[in-house]
C-alpha cells in the first residue's frame, strides 16, 4: 500500500472520581458525522499540533473552562475508522485517553452538543447501543481503574500523553 494522507484525532473520556461517573455528550443534530449520537470529547488533531495540545484544545472547546482542571490519567487505546465512506479524505487514526475532573458541575458544554450526562459504566451500557464504540472505551477504562496500581497511575499522570 502506498503512503497516503489521513486525519488524526483524539477521544478524551472524562471521569469524575468521587462519583465514578463518565461524561457522555450527545452530538448536535447539525453535526456532519454521527449527528445525535453519544460520544466522549472528540476532535481532530490540527496540522502542526501534537496529541497533548489537541487533547487540551478539544477539552476546552467542548467542556469550557473546566478543562483547565482536567488531569490526564492514562491512554485507553488507539482507533482507526472512516468518517463516512472509506476513502483517504475520511480515514482517521486516533488516540483515546482518560482524563479526570474533580468538579463535574463546572462543565459547560459547547454548541456542538445538544445534551450531556454523567453516567456510571453500568448506566452507560444501558444508554448506548450494544456495539457502540464508547461501550468498549468505558470498559477498557474500568479495567485500568480497577487493576492499575496507584503508583503506576500516578506515574502516567505525571508523564502525560507525549514522550517528546
Amino acid at each position: 500500500m502506498s503512503i497516503g494522507r489521513f486525519l488524526a484525532g483524539i477521544g478524551a473520556l472524562v471521569w469524575h472520581p468521587p462519583t465514578q461517573t463518565y461524561l457522555l455528550l450527545r452530538r448536535g443534530g447539525q453535526r456532519d458525522f454521527q449527528a445525535g449520537q453519544w460520544e466522549c470529547v472528540t476532535g481532530r488533531v490540527d496540522q502542526g499540533e501534537g496529541f497533548a495540545v489537541a487533547f487540551a484544545r478539544e477539552l476546552r472547546e467542548e467542556i469550557g473552562e473546566a478543562a483547565a482542571a482536567a488531569q490526564f490519567e492514562f491512554l485507553i487505546g488507539a482507533t482507526h475508522f472512516y468518517r463516512g465512506a472509506a476513502m483517504p479524505e475520511t480515514e482517521l487514526l486516533g488516540l483515546l485517553a482518560c482524563f479526570s475532573l474533580a468538579d463535574r458541575d463546572a462543565v459547560r458544554v459547547s454548541e456542538e452538543h445538544s445534551e450531556y450526562r454523567w453516567l456510571t459504566a453500568a448506566e452507560a451500557t444501558v444508554l448506548l447501543p450494544e456495539n457502540h464504540w464508547l461501550v468498549e472505551v468505558i470498559a477498557r477504562a474500568e479495567v485500568v481503574l480497577a487493576l492499575a496500581p496507584p503508583d503506576l497511575r500516578a506515574h502516567w499522570r505525571r508523564r502525560g500523553v507525549e514522550i517528546f
